[in-house]
């Protein structure tokens, strides 16, 4: 395990990596989406430290578990970062229904609805995010971690669209012990990961694997053949997710007069 001044040193860097980017875009500050997870709340005490005269915390409920809220708020203010809520819940509500109208209407049947729901909101937060930075001239920043940006658990456009992601080299052991050095209580270092997708949801049931496992395998520790083939088969199906989108170069035609 890590020293408390080992960790701290690497809080402290990446502070300086946020303002420097910061800094290189002629941006003024920063916004960052505030769940009430311990990947949010890391990246908002990192984001506070970086800006703590411009730096705004997003909450964006829709559907959601108004815990998630509570703790979402209560981390901001623990961290005095300016915070502005946008209840998502009605615009998600609209837009899947006016979808699922339009695709009945045309004979299409929803093979994945849940997931094309949750996925959603996950985009309409990211937008509200931008929506927020660009009046502001913010920058996004992201809350995804190691095991999410290598495993692809992330939503394309969605909370894998961002300006900046300073944690995504950190395992979730080194989120919630950077969680302790930033004076986040227990009870939201070891909260059941959730990304607030629809009811009962958690990270770790859709990933079939727990964090431990991926952490202990991106360390290069052992683990069972079978989460090793889980972790590089999600890895895999995922590539697509890292990558900008690929695009058709064709030759150029010369133009007839």
């Amino acid at each position: 395990m890590w020293t408390d001044n080992e960790l701290s040193a690497r809080i402290d860097q990446t502070v300086e990596w946020l303002q420097k980017k910061v800094t290189e875009a002629n941006a003024k500050g920063v916004v960052v989406g505030i769940s009430g997870g311990v990947d949010s709340a890391v990246v908002a005490g990192l984001c506070s430290r970086a800006f703590p005269e411009n730096c705004i915390g997003v909450v964006m409920p829709s559907h959601s578990n108004p815990d998630d809220t509570e703790d979402a708020l209560w981390i901001a203010e623990g961290f005095e970062i300016r915070t502005i809520e946008v209840n998502l819940s009605g615009a998600h509500t609209q837009v899947m229904g006016q979808v699922k109208k339009g695709l009945e209407s045309i004979s299409c049947n929803l093979v994945a609805e849940k997931m094309s729901q949750g996925n959603l909101k996950a985009r309409l937060r990211m937008s509200t995010l931008y929506a927020v930075a660009n009046a502001m001239n913010y920058m996004v920043v992201g809350t995804d971690n190691a095991p999410e940006s290598y495993t692809g658990y992330f939503t394309k456009y969605g909370d894998g669209g961002v300006d900046l992601l300073p944690i995504s080299s950190l395992t979730k052991t080194e989120v919630r012990a950077w969680a302790r050095m930033l004076g986040l209580p227990m009870r939201i270092a070891t909260r059941v990961p959730t990304a607030g997708l629809w009811p009962g949801q958690t990270d770790e049931s859709e990933l079939g694997i727990t964090y431990d496992q991926i952490d202990r395998y991106l360390l290069g520790e052992e683990v069972s053949p079978e989460v090793q083939e889980r972790i590089e088969s999600l890895h895999r199906q995922s590539e697509h997710k890292r990558n900008m989108p690929p695009s058709l170069e064709l030759p150029k035609l010369k133009r007839l007069d």
